[in-house]
């Protein structure tokens, strides 16, 4: 009688692949909506299969002896991947600029740790906060990742007693969330954030412009195109709220559904503030009515002449800090990168001020330009309530299924889906303060410390950059000289000679070879793209000399090939050796990364 027999977990894992090309590919075509659906939920099946039979594998463990020993699957983490070394050049020359400048301004490096007492982190992050990755039990204390650099350094503060103290600071590191990734925009649940904080009671705005001038910096010495700076003040937006008659304790979580009119149509917006959170449609109509306001000074005017929301403390106040906040970005000449948009919200619940978003094109998902600070700039534009048309829409989130494996999520088509905003941050007075009064105890009097500060996303940046820096054919390597020798192996006078270019600061290597052929060593240098290639020869040698025959790269059939030339290379003295190559155009741009001129 024959017996049906179960897949193994390498046929399981075959069937997926196949089933996620077939996926991403009726996607692509832009097939009907049921055989999609189809698609998606077969490939749900499979998934949830795999998931089962590797916790029925894993709850085998008396497996009898010699069964064949189930394959390892060699892959990285849900929202995870590696770089390879061309990819982090590319990613230690924007690290370099970005900390560069945070040092142009004055900022001292700070390090935290990687994960914080879990409620270090609980409590900051309002809606988000179910994205925050909790770890086991780790001898008594409650643990969790990171999320971002801000409350970590918050605690820092806190803790070090620096409550009157005004500072600089500034972190790069991985933060941690347990967000559905896109990997090919640079959004995943590892990332790498670089945060630049000042601390301490100073002139109003002063301090949140220095933040504004450090962005637009970074932003222009990055290749990351035309970029703008979305900005408002949570008092503003506060102030609307309570004008338009939202109750005091959802202002926040309907401040959260207002922050994503940059990736979702208004009537989108409207029907999660009205069916989701309760909200009364009637005042949402009128929160409508302000969030789609965006221009530049000019809007501080209309806002002005609004005698209902002038009559509110905290948009008063708002009103009043962006003004000054302006004359101050005039000074600092970065106006023109700049856009007040009344819909910017910023889902935190720890900022207390001005809060602000760097964005590119490519920002908002792709068709949903309604969205976007770059499709308009005008104090009184109309903001339609229809939704977009169904293949512009970003792709909608459906509430996850567990599975056996507890990960079964929703498969996003990245295609549909924009980078995001590349910075971010803004002014938080009160969090230092809830960290001292915590510690303090009950009714105890606790000292605050105001800050406002930026993260800059550079997993994002790296999205956007890396494709640039292939298309230009740039350097995947800092060597810049390669030490070769002709005829005998000259082992001695090779590592005598990389060792003293070393020192004098010129990145050298050689071959590991006592008596390598020329050719050998020729095809190691051209491999690492080295612009130099020394040669030592015997006879030269005795003279005093050197041959340094500078090798250089061009573009065939969209490829990196090195020109082939029949120069013999040129003659200098080994004593001057050095200063030659630090006189050389490829030395004073080295730090371009330019490989092809």
């Amino acid at each position: 009688m024959a017996t049906s027999s179960q897949p193994d977990a390498d046929t399981l894992a075959n069937e997926i692949a196949a089933q996620s090309t077939l996926l991403n590919d009726l996607r692509k075509q832009q097939a009907d909506a049921a055989l999609v659906e189809e698609a998606k939920k077969k490939l749900g099946d499979l998934k949830r299969s795999l998931a089962l039979l590797q916790n029925q594998n894993a709850g085998a463990g008396g497996a009898k002896e010699g069964k064949k020993k189930e394959r390892m699957l060699l892959k990285t983490p849900k929202g995870t991947r590696d770089y390879g070394p061309s990819e982090m050049y590319c990613r230690e020359h924007i690290e370099r600029i970005v900390k560069d400048v945070f040092t142009t301004y004055g900022g001292s490096q700070l390090d935290t740790p990687v994960f914080e007492r879990k409620e270090i982190l609980t409590g900051k992050y309002g809606e988000d906060a179910k994205l925050i990755f909790d770890l086991m039990d780790q001898g008594g204390e409650q643990l969790a990742l990171r999320y971002d650099h801000t409350v970590p350094l918050a605690r820092y503060l806190a803790m070090s007693g620096a409550i009157t103290a005004q500072s600089k600071l500034w972190q790069v590191g991985k933060v941690y969330r347990r967000d559905n990734p896109v990997m090919s925009k640079g959004r995943m649940r590892e990332f790498s954030q670089a945060d630049f904080d000042i601390a301490g009671t100073w002139d109003t705005m002063i301090p949140d412009a220095e933040i504004i001038s450090l962005v637009c910096t970074i932003l222009s010495r990055l290749d990351v195109g035309e970029f703008l700076i979305k900005m408002n003040h949570r008092k503003i937006l506060d102030g609307i709220f309570e004008v338009c008659g939202v109750p005091s304790d959802k202002i926040r979580t309907i401040s959260s559904a207002v922050d994503k009119l940059d990736k979702m149509a208004w009537a989108d917006v409207k029907k999660e503030m009205t069916d989701e959170k309760g909200l009364d449609p009637a005042v949402a109509d009128k929160i409508g009515e302000y969030v789609k306001h965006k221009g530049g000074p000019e809007l501080l005017d209309t806002l002005k002449a609004d005698a209902a929301l002038m009559a509110n403390a905290n948009a008063k106040t708002g009103v009043e800090e962006m003004s000054l906040l302006f004359t101050y970005l005039q000074a600092y000449n970065v106006m023109d990168k700049i856009s007040f948009d009344l819909s910017l919200a910023r889902g935190l619940d720890y900022y207390t001020g001005i809060i602000y978003e760097a964005i590119v094109e490519a920002s908002a998902p792709p068709g949903f330009k309604s969205a976007n600070a770059f499709a308009s700039s005008s104090s009184t534009p109309s903001v339609s309530n229809a939704a977009p048309p169904a293949s512009q829409q970003p792709p909608k989130k459906k509430a996850a299924k567990k599975a056996a494996s507890g990960d079964d999520e929703e498969e996003i088509d990245e295609s549909q889906v924009g980078v995001g905003s590349i910075a971010a941050g803004g002014r938080y007075d009160n969090l230092v303060g809830m960290f001292t009064a915590a510690a303090a105890g009950e009714g105890k009097k606790a000292a605050g410390l105001p800050c406002v500060g930026v993260s800059i996303g550079l997993d994002r940046i790296f999205a956007l950059v890396w494709p640039k820096w292939v298309e230009r054919g740039m350097r995947s390597k800092e060597t810049m000289a390669y030490v070769m020798a002709a005829g005998d192996g000259l082992l001695a006078e090779r590592v005598t000679l990389v060792r003293e270019l070393r020192e004098a600061g010129i990145k050298t290597d050689f071959l590991f070879k006592a008596k390598p052929k020329l050719p050998a060593q020729f095809a190691a240098g051209e491999k690492d793209e080295v612009p130099f290639a020394i040669i030592l020869g015997g006879d030269e040698l005795k003279e005093g000399l050197v041959t340094v025959k500078e090798q250089k790269w061009h573009f065939v059939d969209g490829k990196k090939a090195k020109v082939e030339s029949n120069d013999k290379g040129t003659k200098v003295k080994r004593a001057e050796l050095i200063e030659w190559l630090k006189d050389t155009p490829t030395f004073k741009d080295w730090s371009s990364g330019k490989l092809i001129a």
